[in-house]
This record gives structure tokens, sequence and C-alpha cells, in this order.
């Protein structure tokens, strides 16, 4: 049985990569999930089903965080989905889902961002504004071709290959031509010598012009600032997910509540009964 599940196992794996579009590290974390959790889960046949009794394991991890739990166990899940896909028929014992606080994202505020501009040079300022104007997530930016870029709208192609567009600035369809007035690119924007930027190299690009106006900021917060901007300036929340490429409205729901904390802040510094409880 054992090795029946290994072979499916790989199997999966194949599927996440070359059908689903998942990137090699995200297919090596399922993997090292996977192999981890089948040296502790119980397997039973039960003659018309194979019963996953994910007890043991559940023990084992049950000192990691709730997060990390969680997304254990989606891989998990994952796998038994693509298992009884493909004609093998499992249950899951002891699944039960584990209850994750989310997170508010921390934007970066439109004033410090146009202050790291001021003294970013023009492939940083065009990384920057990229990743702020568009709200994409840094993989995308790095696999970003000239080809897709089109007029006044432009293609990316996201998680799982899926594919969105995304109204380009005036602005920054300016800066754009202009970067590739200078820079001889041949296939992705962002290049050096014939090959893409890789996504920490980006990264990095990022961490020094936020690094000369004494801030720390990621790339994803600037995605975070994209969302948060459009959200608490009344667009609707359905046009924001569909230009964030998120799968489920309710993660594009965290920066709305992002929105009713930085409002309750705002009144709590504003309202003068507030200050008097303080």
């Amino acid at each position: 049985m054992k090795k029946s599940i290994d072979k499916k196992r790989a199997a999966f794996l194949d599927y996440l990569q070359k059908q689903r579009g998942y990137s090699k590290l995200t297919v090596k974390s399922y993997s090292e999930t996977l192999e981890e959790a089948f040296k502790h889960i119980e397997i039973i046949d039960e003659k018309k089903h194979l019963l996953f009794n994910l007890m043991p394991y559940r023990i084992h991890i049950a000192s990691l965080n709730a997060k990390t739990i969680s997304k254990k166990l989606s891989a998990i899940r994952s796998f038994v989905k693509y298992l009884n896909d493909n004609g093998m028929q499992v249950l899951l014992r002891a699944d039960e889902s584990i209850k994750v606080a989310k997170t508010l994202p921390k934007p970066v505020s439109h004033e410090h961002i146009m202050e790291a501009l001021e003294k970013a040079e023009l492939q940083e300022k065009l990384v920057v504004l990229m990743l702020y104007t568009l709200g994409l997530r840094i993989s995308e930016l790095a696999t970003l071709k000239v080809e897709d870029i089109n007029g006044e709208w432009i293609r990316i192609i996201g998680k799982g290959n899926k594919e969105r567009d995304i109204p380009l600035l005036e602005s920054v369809k300016k800066l754009i031509d202009e970067y590739l007035s200078v820079f001889m690119v041949k296939k992705y924007l962002f290049e050096k010598n014939g090959e893409r930027l890789s996504e920490n190299s980006l990264r990095y690009m990022i961490t020094k012009v936020f690094g000369r106006v004494a801030l720390s900021v990621t790339p994803h917060q600037l995605r975070h600032s994209y969302a948060s901007s459009l959200l608490n300036s009344g667009a609707p929340i359905v046009d924001v997910s569909e230009l964030l490429g998120h799968s489920s409205m309710a993660t594009t729901q965290i920066y709305t509540k992002l929105g009713s904390a930085l409002k309750q802040q705002n009144y709590d510094k504003a309202h003068p009964l507030c200050k008097d409880e303080k």
C-alpha cells in the first residue's frame, strides 16, 4: 500500500507543477509536507475505501503554530482530493480545520512611497510603481514579458496560470517606454545579461529604495497598498478581487477589515470623548 501511495504522491506533485502551474518552491513545500505526514498517518483499508487517520500526525505537529498546521492539513486535503478524482476512494479522519487568525496587512502610505521614489533610479522606480499601481505579486513581476504590455492594459499570468488584465496608468506607460529605450531587454521586462531578474533581485531592489528613506518595505506591502487604496476610495470589492487575481473574495475582504481598523484609529484620535477616556 505504501508503494502505491508513494507513486500517487509523485504523480500528484507532477500534476501540481505541469497542470496547475505551481512554482517549484510551492511543489517542494507540498512534497516535504506529504513525505513527513505519511511517516505518521495511519492508513486503514476498509474494503470499499481507504481511511487516512491523521490523528498520529496531528499529535506530531501539535507544537507548531496554527497557521503552519493549517497549511500542512490543506496540503494533505489537496492530495486526498487528487486521489479521489483519480479513482482511489479515500476518507479522512481527524482532519478538523484549525482556526487561524487573519492578520491585517500593513500597507505603505502613499506619501512614503512618493518620498522613496524621489531618490530612486529609473529601474528601481519602475519596479516600485509596477507593484504599487498594478498590485502585482513579486513572482508576477519577475515573469512579466514585454509582449504582455499592450497600450493602456497589461496582461498578467498569475497563480495557476490564470490570466487577468489590469489597466496601466499613462504615467507608468511613459516610464516603461523610457526604461525600454535605456535597457535593451529581449523578452522579460526586467533582465540582466539576457536572463530575467530573479524574485530575490527585485526584492533587494525594493529594500534598497526604501532603505534610503529609513523604511523597511516588502514587495507584498506595496500590493497591500494598492488594494487598500482602491477599497478605501470606494472601488467595488469584486473588481479589486479580480484585479488582484484572488481566487476567492474572502481573501480580498482582509483589506476591507484593514480599512475599518484605520477608521477606528482615526476616530480614536479625533473624537474628543475618546481623548478624555485615555
